[in-house]
């Protein structure tokens, strides 16, 4: 597989800071069509679901950035802590639709729909546990942390399996994209499983692979050590 160009260094920052301009394009876009009229049906509704539905997209491209490095060699770590926030702003914003637009701050429906609604309850766990995340997603918290950052951001495959979960129990009838982003949050999931003895054994085949150096007359004599 041919390589990809290297981004100049220089890109580097600016390319994040272009990943977080375009990521928010999209709940700007749907604000500004239901704020005109425009959102088809019920505007508060698909609203909604547009956030969620970005969140969960964004909560996948984070995930698959690990994988793509390790299948492909391609580094693109540098953009993973930028979209995993940003599927936390999108849940954010997912979470505030539903209160104030959705349910107007009352919060007694609120409390039963999360009490009575499982996927509202799923939800709601999805962002529980997504805050700390976003909270540490920064070098301070890295440093901090150590070892127990680690644990705390795997956090991060439940949650995406909680949302596509959420997802799928939102409709009444689970479609092909429901079904699409529970078959890539499984697959990465079954990925982060087997991930260790794939690199074990892609390191043994490199290792393996490597010419040995040929040997000259004399090597295996101890004065070839000082010769």
């Amino acid at each position: 597989m041919a390589a990809l160009p290297a981004l100049p260094k220089r890109f580097h920052g600016p390319s994040v800071w272009a990943l977080y301009v375009l990521g928010f394009c999209p709940a700007i876009s749907a604000f500004y069509l239901g704020a005109t009229g425009q959102l088809p049906g019920n505007a508060v509704k698909e609203f909604e679901h547009f956030l969620g539905l970005w969140a969960l997209r964004f909560l996948v491209a984070t995930l698959t950035i690990t994988p793509i490095r390790d299948l492909f060699a391609i580094n693109w770590l540098r953009y993973r802590r930028a979209l995993g926030l940003l599927a936390f702003y999108y849940v954010l914003m997912h979470f505030l639709a539903y209160m104030v637009l959705d349910q107007t701050l009352r919060i007694q429906p609120i409390i039963a729909d999360i009490a009575r609604r499982p996927f509202i309850t799923i939800g709601m766990a999805a962002l529980v546990m997504l805050a700390p995340l976003a909270i540490t997603s920064n070098n301070w918290s890295i440093r901090r942390l150590g070892q127990r950052w680690n644990r705390l951001h795997r956090l991060v495959y439940v949650i995406a399996a909680a949302g596509a979960l959420h997802f799928a129990m939102a409709v009444k009838v689970v479609g092909p994209e429901q079904m699409l982003y529970i078959g890539l949050v499984a697959l990465l999931l079954a990925w982060r499983t087997i991930r260790t003895r794939f690199l074990r054994w892609r390191r043994q085949q490199v290792v393996s692979g490597r010419p040995q150096q040929k040997k000259r007359p004399g090597d295996d004599h101890p004065a070839a050590l000082i010769s």
